[in-house]
């Protein structure tokens, strides 16, 4: 991989590749990643859909829209890590559609736990006003607008880059990352903007939701211990996820203390930024929560059982039937 970026403008001057087992290492703990994290969040989908308690609870259609957040997210970034290894440059147009995608996922997330503190922190301290002010239109509306400020910045992006780049930009073939496409001064000045402005209005939210949650919970007798756990886990969920929006300047800090490892640096910010924050949300709520684990470990237990004893599901079937005979 030849890369260096000064002042957005990407220039080749050194060379940087992975050797074949190291790539093929790197790739096979993405793919594992993404596949099991997955696997499960397509189980708590299942379980959502299938139940209409969670159906009509606002708390729960955030957390859902969380997790389907979360899928679209890893599948995405680990497919393109994956075909960066293998195709390594692919068509700018078919780039940015996929950066589309992932850049406004990426978003989501950490104002979709800001929105989820705030649903939290009006169940606490307003039980009585909950139901009027937390409706399932409003959660949906709500959910609208979450997309619809992610969307904002990364379609100026795309604004920039159609007033900016000639039309055989558009035909050329890429590294797919955002650096590498939205490469104008212009769009990394308002990137870097439009994070530091999100990160302070996400953490005022965070902070303030929180610390009146746990300021309620001590005065609670019951379940103190689970309020606060659960305030520490969405706090280092969202930490981790606003990483996001500081990981440009995350990896410049980490190129000027490693000049010479820039495969690793990149490597291991897309597992923390990533991948991780990814990986608690089905611990968070999915396992934690009372009501949703007792609907999950139905499910859960039902493949295994399937798996390991295929036999005994087809006779239970057909035996019934063979019965009626």
């Amino acid at each position: 991989m030849n890369i260096s970026s000064v002042g957005g403008n990407v220039t080749l001057l050194g060379n940087y590749r992975d050797t074949f087992t190291t790539a093929v290492t790197k790739n096979v703990i993405v793919v594992a990643l993404c596949i099991s994290i997955n696997y499960i969040n397509g189980t708590l989908v299942h379980t959502f859909r299938k139940h209409q308690i969670f159906t009509v609870n606002p708390r729960y259609i955030l957390f859902i829209h969380l997790v389907i957040n979360d899928i679209m997210q890893l599948a995405l970034s680990g497919f393109l890590h994956v075909i960066s290894y293998i195709l390594y440059r692919i068509n700018v147009s078919f780039c940015i559609f996929l950066l589309i995608i992932t850049i406004l996922t990426s978003f989501n997330t950490p104002v979709n736990l800001a929105v989820m503190a705030v649903e939290c922190y009006i169940a606490i301290c307003f039980p009585l006003r909950h139901g009027q002010i937390c409706t399932v239109k409003k959660t949906y509306v709500l959910i609208g607008l979450i997309w619809m400020a992610s969307a904002a910045s990364i379609l100026s992006d795309v604004f920039i880059l159609l007033a900016t780049e000639p039309l055989q930009f558009f035909h050329s073939k890429v590294f797919c990352a955002r650096d590498y496409v939205f490469r104008s001064t212009y769009s990394l000045e308002k990137r870097d903007a439009f994070h530091i402005v999100l990160l302070v209005l996400v953490w005022l939210s965070l902070f303030y939701t929180y610390f009146r949650i746990l300021f309620a919970a001590k005065e609670a007798t019951a379940d103190v211990k689970k309020a606060r756990n659960t305030i520490l886990l969405h706090g280092f969920q969202l930490l981790l996820c606003m990483l996001t929006y500081v990981q440009p300047m995350l990896e410049k800090g980490l190129l000027y203390l490693f000049p010479m490892q820039f495969l690793a640096t990149r490597f291991t910010c897309y597992l923390i930024v990533q991948i991780l924050p990814r990986f608690l949300s089905p611990v968070v709520y999915g396992v934690r929560d009372k009501t949703f684990r007792t609907y999950l470990k139905r499910y859960l237990l039902c493949n295994m059982s399937i798996r390991n004893h295929p036999q005994n599901v087809t006779m239970s079937s057909t035996g019934p039937a063979a019965k009626r005979q």
